[in-house]
């Protein structure tokens, strides 16, 4: 994990209101566990280039480790 990702993941975590980050899907699901997939579906994310805006929570944040090399997310 680099160094910024490790201060964006803190920087949601330690604040009380919820953050709003937009996940969005970068490369495709084809020749992935279906773990990868799953986690994918679970996020809401359907193709390439969708997005979608979710809380900045633990469980999301934890889906968004898991698939990052799938998809990229920002703070909204």
């Amino acid at each position: 994990m680099q160094k910024t990702e490790v201060y964006l993941y803190k920087k949601f975590l330690t604040d009380n209101n919820m953050k709003k980050i937009i996940v969005t899907q970068e490369k495709s699901a084809i020749n992935r566990t279906l773990r990868q997939k799953r986690t994918l579906v679970a996020l809401g994310l359907k193709r390439i280039g969708h997005s979608i805006e979710h809380d900045a929570s633990a469980n999301i944040l934890g889906m968004i480790k898991k698939v990052n090399h799938l998809v990229s997310f920002k703070e909204a």
